[in-house]
């Protein structure tokens, strides 16, 4: 196994196993999503701030592409990595052991960081499909994303509010985000669904290599599953974005979040929260979905899970708590 692919304790031990002649260095992995995907930015954009102060923390980090929310919850759960980007609503389930983390999947050592954007629930159909609401999806050739994904879970879950099932697609495929504006440009594909901050490369991609539009996501079923659920909320994209679409588009959403777990030593967490803060008119240029961050909502919104203390301890230095 490469140095770079261990968690900061396993590093820290194998420094030491091996005579200590690493010892000032430490290395930290944090989990992703797809290469097109915003969560993907999101983590090379915190390691590019972390290592920017290497020198003084000797602490490195590595960022590589992961199968998203889910995916990096349970590396974090077992020690394989030490932070990663997930979906408040998995946040919240992942900590209070419900959905996919119920039972021994429970992981009551997750801890909140901060959170980052929100994250409408996209839906684009080809213009050709007759697609224009999200009923007229049954019977048709859906991507519902890959397994272990934030957006195939939050797929589930949004189908068993309305009473559906994968049944009632002609066709569910499971493509990673990285595949799936490919497929409904090659007509594999009636529509997508992606969970994802806006403006997003792969989105941009689907309207531009074929005529599509973005979906509306509404009715009573979305209504009440967001206000039975304090994780999602409404949101809007704006109209203009993308291609095909000029009006506003009216769906739900959730809070990309940044977690990591108890186990994580505090001065690491306290590390990494003060090279995002103390870096923030440049983190917030390193995409245009982080363009309206604002700090007060970044360390209260969406975080369901206990702040990790050594998060909370960067905050209440900044008087924010």
């Amino acid at each position: 196994m490469k140095l770079m692919n261990l968690t900061a304790a396993a590093a820290t031990a194998l420094t030491f196993a091996t005579g200590g002649a690493l010892a000032q260095e430490r290395f930290i992995t944090i989990g992703t999503g797809g290469q097109t995907g915003v969560y993907y930015v999101v983590g090379q954009s915190i390691c590019r701030l972390v290592n920017r102060g290497t020198a003084e923390h000797n602490l490195k980090c590595t960022a590589p592409s992961t199968g998203g929310s889910i995916a990096n919850i349970n590396a974090i759960k077992a020690g394989d990595m030490d932070m990663g980007v997930a979906q408040s609503d998995w946040q919240f389930h992942a900590y209070n052991g419900s959905k996919d983390f119920s039972g021994d999947n429970k992981f009551d050592k997750l801890r909140a960081v901060f959170s980052v954007h929100p994250e409408p629930f996209t839906v684009v159909a080809r213009a050709d499909s007759g697609v224009s609401t999200f009923d007229d999806l049954k019977g048709k050739r859906v991507n519902v994303g890959n397994p272990g994904s934030g957006q195939r879970a939050t797929m589930e879950v949004v189908l068993e509010a309305l009473g559906w099932s994968m049944d009632d697609f002609s066709l569910a495929s499971e493509l990673k985000p990285a595949e799936q504006s490919a497929a409904l440009g090659d007509n594999k594909v009636d529509a997508i669904i992606y969970t994802v901050g806006h403006p997003n490369g792969s989105i941009q991609e689907a309207t531009s290599t074929v005529e599509a539009k973005l979906i509306p996501v509404t009715g009573a079923g979305i209504d009440k599953l967001v206000a039975d659920n304090p994780f999602y909320a409404k949101a809007t994209i704006p109209g203009g974005m993308y291609a095909g679409t000029d009006a506003d588009v009216e769906t739900f959403g959730v809070k990309a979040t940044f977690v990591t777990s108890a186990d994580v030593a505090d001065d690491v967490v306290y590390t990494v929260v003060k090279a995002v803060f103390e870096n923030f008119e440049r983190f917030k240029g390193l995409h245009p979905a982080f363009a309206n961050l604002s700090e007060a909502e970044m360390i209260s919104g969406g975080l369901s899970a206990p702040l990790h203390p050594g998060a909370e301890k960067y905050y209440k230095e900044r008087g924010w708590m």
